[in-house]
C-alpha cells in the first residue's frame, strides 16, 4: 500500500490490463500539527483531513492512486498572489515565536487561530497545492485531489482570514500562469463549491480574463460569512477581466443536490464551453454538505459526484480538487470518497436527485443569466416556464432570527442522515471560558421590535414565549434579569420587511437602517446585560443554537464595533450587523440589525417591505405604552408611520 509521501507507478492498470486514470493524491500529516494554541476544540481541526485518508484507505481507492505527501510553497511562488510583507509575517509564525506574539497576530486577523506549526502547515497547504497542479499540467498525472489544510480560499492579498492563511489555489493557477508558460495552460477555471464565497480567490483575479472564478455559495444577501456585497452576482469583474466573475449567491440555506446541479447545468456548464478551460482548480469545501454544522445545506456524495463529474467533460479532464471548507467529519470523507471515485472513473455512488430546486434558486439562476448574458452568449436565452416551474417552494423564512426564526428542520436533517449513514459530527464538550469572559463585560441591548416589551425579551433571557408569538425561546445559558433598562431615541429609520416569520406568521419584521438620518427617529428600550448574554440574544435572533462553542461578538469585536460604528457578522441571519450607538455610563450600546446590502435590496424591493403582523405590532404598542414612551394613539401611529413610508 502507497503511503503518505511515497508514490505508486503501477496502479494504472488492473489484472486485465485495463488501463485506468492516474489520480494524484496529496496528504502529509504534518499538516495535523497546526491547531489551536491550547488545544481548544475548533470546527476546522487535524482530524479534517485524518478522517479524509482513513476513509480512502479503507475503501482502498487510495492504493490506485499515485500518492506523495506535501511539498512547502516557495516565497517568489506565494507572492505571485500576495503581498511581501503578509508571507513575512506567515513565515515569522514558528515555533520559536512566543505564544502571545502569535496571539496577537491572530486578533488582528479576522477568524484565525496560531501555533508553532501553522507557518509550515500553511507553506506545506500552498506548495503542495502547486505542485499537484504542475504534475496535472505536466501531463504526469491526469487528474487529483490535495487533501490539505489550512483551507486557502478567503485568504487575501495582504491578510489572513476565515481560518485561511495562504490561498493555495490562487497561488497554483497564477504559478501555472505566470511561472510555467511552457506547460501551455492559458486558460483557467476556478470552481468553488465551498458554501463561503471565494471573496479572496475573487480579488485576486478580478481583473485578469485567463482565469474564469466560478463560486456558487450561501449569501443571503450578504448576511452569510464572509459577508458584504463581494459575493453578489453584480460581482462581475473589472477591466479585461469583466464577465470573468461569476457568482451564484444562495438567498438561503437548506440548499442540495437540485439546487446546485440546477446552476451547474444552467450557468456554469454552458459557461464552461465557451470558455473552454486548459486546466480546473476546484476549491472543493464540503462544508454545503448534508449534516455541517456551519453551513446548513444539504449536498449529498452523490450531488458532489454528479457535480465533479460534469466537470470531468472539459480540459481533458486534467482538474485538481484541493480541500478547502467542511466541518463535518463523516459527511466530507464520504463525500471525498465520491470525488476520488470520480476521479478514477468509477461509477458515482447511488443515489437521486428527484427533488425539485427552490423557487429561490430559479431566482438566483435567473438573475445570474441575466447579469452575465451580455458576456457569455451561452446564457442569453430565457429560461423556460416549464422548467421552472418545477420548483420546490421556498420556506416561509429564507433568513433565520427571533422574530423571523427557520422552521425547526432539524427532524428532516437526520432523517436524511440516516438514509445516507451519515452522522452529524458534534464536539462533547462545549468550551465555556469564553462566557466567563464575557459574562464580566456590560452592554446596552438597543431593541426597537417586539423585545421593546420586558415580558417579550425576557423570553430570550429565561425562556419562554408571550402571547402572540409561535414558537418558544429557549432562553440565555445566564438567566440573570437585565441589570437595569432605559428608553432612548436615536436618529436612525426604522422600517419592516419580508413576507412572514416563524415566530409571528405572516407580516414584516422592525429592521433600522444603521446609517444615521437626523429627520428619522427610532425609540429604543435599553436593556443592561452581559456580553455573554448579548450573544445568547444573538444566537436566538439568527436561528442558532446557545450551547456555542464560540461567542459572535467577541471582546476582539467590540473594540472593532465601537472604534467603526457598525459590522457585519458572519451569523446567516437577518439581524447579523451589529451597530453601535454609543455610549451610556461608558458602557456601549449596541442593536443589531440587516447589513447595508439588505437594506439597498429592501430599497430596489428585491426583498419586500411589508407591514407588520397584528400580533407583532401589538407587543411593539405594549412596549411602547407601558415604557411610558408614548400613549397607545401614539404608538399606533408611530409603527403606522414607520410601515406606510418608503425607504
Amino acid at each position: 500500500m502507497a503511503m503518505a509521501g511515497e508514490s505508486s507507478n503501477n496502479n494504472y492498470r488492473d489484472c486485465d490490463g485495463k488501463s485506468h486514470r492516474k489520480v494524484g493524491l496529496v496528504y502529509d500529516e504534518t499538516m495535523c500539527k497546526h491547531d489551536t494554541p491550547n488545544g481548544e476544540d475548533h470546527p476546522e481541526c487535524p482530524d479534517r483531513i485524518r478522517v479524509i485518508w482513513e476513509k480512502l484507505q479503507l475503501a482502498g481507492v487510495s492504493q490506485r492512486c499515485v500518492v506523495f505527501g506535501g511539498s512547502k510553497a516557495e516565497d517568489k511562488h506565494l507572492q505571485l498572489v500576495h503581498t511581501k510583507d503578509h508571507v513575512s509575517v506567515v513565515k515569522s509564525l514558528s515555533t520559536k515565536k512566543k505564544d502571545y506574539r502569535r496571539n496577537r497576530i491572530a486578533s488582528q486577523w479576522n477568524s484565525i487561530y496560531l501555533n508553532g506549526s501553522s507557518s509550515e502547515a500553511a507553506f506545506l497547504a500552498a506548495g503542495s497545492v502547486v505542485e499537484l497542479a504542475e504534475k496535472v499540467a505536466e501531463g504526469e498525472l491526469d487528474c487529483g485531489y490535495a487533501i490539505v489544510r489550512p483551507p486557502g480560499h478567503h485568504a487575501e492579498p495582504d491578510e489572513a482570514m476565515g481560518f485561511c492563511l495562504f490561498n493555495n489555489v490562487a497561488v497554483a493557477a497564477s504559478y501555472l500562469l505566470d511561472e510555467r508558460p511552457e506547460l501551455g495552460v492559458k486558460k483557467i477555471l476556478i470552481v468553488d463549491w465551498d458554501v463561503h464565497h471565494g471573496n479572496g480567490t475573487q480579488k485576486m483575479f478580478w481583473k485578469d480574463p485567463r482565469v474564469l472564478f466560478f463560486s456558487v455559495h450561501r449569501h443571503e444577501h450578504g448576511g452569510f460569512y464572509p459577508a458584504g456585497d463581494d459575493g453578489d452576482y453584480n460581482m462581475v469583474g473589472e477591466g479585461p477581466g469583466e464577465g470573468f466573475n461569476i457568482n451564484v449567491p444562495w438567498e438561503q440555506g437548506r440548499c442540495g443536490d437540485a439546487d446546485y446541479l440546477a446552476a451547474w447545468d444552467h450557468i456554469l456548464i454552458p459557461v464552461a464551453k465557451e470558455f473552454n478551460p486548459d486546466i480546473i482548480l476546484l476549491s472543493a469545501g464540503f462544508d454545503a454538505a448534508i449534516g455541517d454544522p456551519l453551513g446548513g445545506c444539504r449536498v449529498t456524495p452523490y450531488g458532489y459526484s454528479v457535480m465533479l463529474k460534469k466537470l470531468m467533460e472539459f480540459a481533458k479532464g486534467k482538474i485538481v480538487l484541493a480541500l478547502e471548507g467542511g466541518y463535518n467529519l463523516d459527511s466530507i470523507a464520504k463525500s471525498s470518497l465520491a470525488c476520488v471515485q470520480v476521479l478514477l472513473e468509477d461509477k458515482p455512488i447511488q443515489g437521486s436527485s428527484e427533488a425539485y430546486p427552490f423557487e429561490s434558486t430559479w431566482r438566483v439562476i435567473q438573475a445570474v443569466r441575466k447579469k452575465l448574458s451580455a458576456y457569455w452568449p451561452s446564457l442569453a436565452d430565457v429560461l423556460s416556464s416549464k422548467l421552472i416551474d418545477q420548483k420546490t417552494p421556498t420556506p416561509i423564512i429564507v433568513f433565520s432570527s427571533s422574530d423571523s426564526e427557520t422552521e425547526d428542520y432539524a427532524d428532516d436533517i437526520l432523517d436524511q442522515m440516516s438514509r445516507l449513514n451519515i452522522e452529524n459530527h458534534h464536539v462533547d464538550t462545549v468550551s465555556t471560558s469564553w462566557r466567563r469572559d464575557l459574562s464580566k463585560v456590560d452592554v446596552w441591548y438597543a431593541s426597537f421590535g417586539s423585545n421593546m416589551w420586558k415580558p417579550r425579551f425576557l423570553c430570550y433571557i429565561q425562556g419562554g414565549q408571550v402571547e402572540g408569538m409561535k414558537k418558544v425561546c429557549v432562553g440565555s445559558m445566564d438567566k440573570t434579569p437585565p441589570k437595569q433598562i432605559m428608553w432612548e431615541s436615536f436618529p436612525h429609520r426604522l422600517f419592516f420587511g419580508r413576507e412572514s416569520s416563524v415566530t409571528w406568521g405572516v407580516g414584516g419584521v422592525a429592521f433600522i437602517n444603521p446609517l444615521t438620518n437626523l429627520n428619522d427617529q427610532t425609540h429604543m428600550c435599553l436593556y443592561r446585560i452581559t456580553l455573554e448574554q448579548f450573544n445568547d440574544v444573538l444566537f436566538q435572533e439568527n436561528g442558532l443554537k446557545v450551547d456555542s462553542d464560540s461567542p459572535l461578538f467577541g471582546l476582539d469585536t467590540l473594540q472593532l464595533v465601537e472604534k467603526k460604528g457598525s459590522i457585519p457578522l458572519a451569523s446567516g441571519g437577518w439581524y447579523g450587523n451589529i451597530v453601535c450607538l454609543g455610549k451610556e455610563c461608558d458602557i456601549p450600546i449596541l442593536t443589531m440589525t440587516c447589513t447595508l446590502s439588505a437594506v439597498e435590496k429592501f430599497k430596489s424591493g428585491e426583498i419586500p417591505l411589508r407591514p407588520p403582523s397584528e400580533a407583532y405590532a401589538n407587543t411593539m404598542i405594549r412596549g411602547l405604552v407601558e415604557g411610558g414612551r408614548l400613549s397607545e394613539e401614539e404608538a399606533k401611529a408611530y409603527i403606522h408611520n414607520a410601515a406606510s413610508k418608503p425607504l
